[in-house]
């Protein structure tokens, strides 16, 4: 393998993930986390209505459901890891290289900030450059076909309102539905874009990418843009002979634990709400706005959403959960399960893979 071709060949760039992943990230998310929800409750908050609510038994089912999710959500990321490295990593291993995946998504401030860190442990797990460039490059590819399909097909059944509250039609989109077209948008071209590098013409889009980046404006890229050349072409490889079984496998699991990642908040908002309705038709019809509100979270401009998507969430499900205290605290227990969790968890796994995978590498390069 030549040393230009590895996805992290100088110490500045591995110092960058490094950085990126380093323990005081975390920090900022829980600040504004914190913030927003204090703002949240100083605004919205009645307490006589939060002394109202019931935890009983069938808010602790609910919220118990909720963990459950949580746990089938990583493990099917763990085992389309497993999957799509062919086994070469054990499946414990996988647990712990998603929570780190999972962390590094959590600091930064999109869920694609976390491909470059993914390149950076699964070179670091000592897996080959062309393993790592198809497990990250299709990643990307399998979960935006997951939200380009689902959305469509969720909208062609209930149409706008799983968008935003009351939308009858394009023209009522707002604000919030106006992000949600630029988000889909977005997510349409980049997945389309890898799709067609890695299964179409891998050369094509390592000559598009070097000419894009040949302008004076667009020179700084020019080694990135040639790094990912690289490393479609080399991933393309690997992808085309693949069988089909080994698509299906990483499809299921990619299905899985999107779905459930948005049940977790189902099951949490049916357990502050037991007036929602418990008809199938109806909880489908909140998990299509559920994907709607992520898929706009999913580009957030803070670390993880944190924040942003506090305030979102009551706008958002304002149909579903009129009352403001209750969504607030809806809100608050959801990112606690869904987010926070992961900066908890990484805090403590992230300091020992480092010390074990770099700081050992270099103390004992052989």
């Amino acid at each position: 393998m030549q040393k230009e071709n590895f996805p992290f060949p100088e110490d500045k760039k591995e110092e960058a993930i490094l950085q990126s992943i380093h323990l005081n990230k975390i920090i900022i998310p829980i600040i504004i986390g914190i913030f927003t929800v204090a703002y949240l409750v100083w605004k919205q908050v009645e307490w006589k209505e939060l002394k109202n609510i019931s935890w009983n038994g069938f808010t602790l089912f609910w919220l118990g459901i909720a963990v459950v999710f949580l746990f089938i959500h990583h493990i099917s990321y763990s085992f389309r890891l497993y999957s799509l490295s062919d086994k070469e990593f054990n499946f414990k291993k996988c647990i712990e290289l998603i929570f780190i995946w999972e962390f590094s998504s959590a600091v930064s401030p999109t869920s694609v900030g976390g491909s470059a860190v993914a390149f950076f442990l699964l070179a670091k797990e000592k897996l080959s450059f062309a393993k790592t460039a198809t497990i990250v490059l299709y990643t990307i590819v399998l979960d935006g076909l997951f939200f380009l399909f689902s959305i469509p097909i969720l909208f062609f059944i209930f149409g706008g309102i799983i968008i935003r509250p009351d939308m009858q039609g394009f023209s009522d989109l707002g604000g919030w539905g106006n992000y949600f077209i630029f988000s889909y948008l977005f997510m349409f071209c980049y997945t389309l874009l890898f799709f067609y590098g890695l299964f179409l013409r891998p050369v094509r889009m390592k000559e598009l990418l070097l000419t894009l980046t040949r302008f004076s404006f667009t020179k700084k890229w020019r080694n990135d843009a040639e790094r990912v050349g690289n490393e479609i072409l080399l991933a393309s490889k690997e992808l085309k002979i693949k069988p089909a079984f080994w698509h299906l496998r990483a499809l299921i699991a990619t299905i899985g634990a999107w779905s459930t990642r948005f049940l977790l908040l189902l099951a949490v908002i049916l357990a502050f709400n037991p007036e929602i309705s418990r008809e199938i038709t109806d909880l489908v019809q909140l998990f299509a706005r559920l994907e709607s509100m992520f898929l706009i979270t999913l580009f957030s401009p803070t670390p993880g959403g944190a924040g942003f998507v506090e305030v979102l969430f009551g706008g958002f499900l304002i149909d579903y959960i009129p009352n403001s205290t209750v969504a607030t605290l809806t809100a608050t227990v959801w990112r606690l399960l869904g987010y926070y969790i992961y900066l908890f968890i990484g805090a403590v796994i992230v300091p020992n893979w480092i010390r074990k995978n770099v700081l050992n590498e270099k103390i004992n390069p052989n």
